[in-house]
């Protein structure tokens, strides 16, 4: 992934988050002032996460820390679906912030930032259709 020009050599922080089958590399770099990038495996975060809502739930780790235009960040996201890499960069940036400075730590826990979403898909059991749902019961 090519770095934007104003983050190259920066010091940065950085945080892992994972949920269902995502798992999320963010860095942020607290140096960069004027117009701060927010990229995503190379992408524009709004391009990345296009739909309604998703930037405000990302971002609010950096919201509720009162840095959302005050540090870049860099993202690699690999593997699950658009919500699992929405949370996952959730926590990593909650991760990332509490590396940087760890008096952020009491107001990131507060709004639910830094707890790992533990759900993930149930494996399916034999003889059934998914990991619940039987088969219908037939009497004849």
């Amino acid at each position: 992934m090519e770095l934007p020009e104003q983050l190259e050599g920066a010091r940065y922080y950085e945080g892992i988050g994972r949920r269902k089958r995502s798992s999320a590399r963010v860095r942020i770099y607290p140096e960069v002032k004027n117009n701060p990038p927010f990229v995503i495996n190379g992408k524009d975060v709004r391009e990345y996460f296009p739909r309604f809502g998703d930037y405000k739930m990302l971002a609010g780790p950096l919201d509720d820390a009162g840095m959302l235009d005050n540090v870049g960040v860099t993202v690699l996201i690999e593997g699950g679906g658009v919500t699992g890499q929405r949370d996952s960069v959730r926590l990593g940036l909650a991760r990332a912030l509490v590396e940087y400075d760890e008096n952020l730590r009491g107001v990131l826990r507060e709004n639910g930032h830094l707890s790992r979403d533990p759900r993930v898909k149930e494996r399916k059991k034999p003889g059934l259709k998914r990991a619940r749902k039987a088969p219908t019961y037939t009497k004849r």
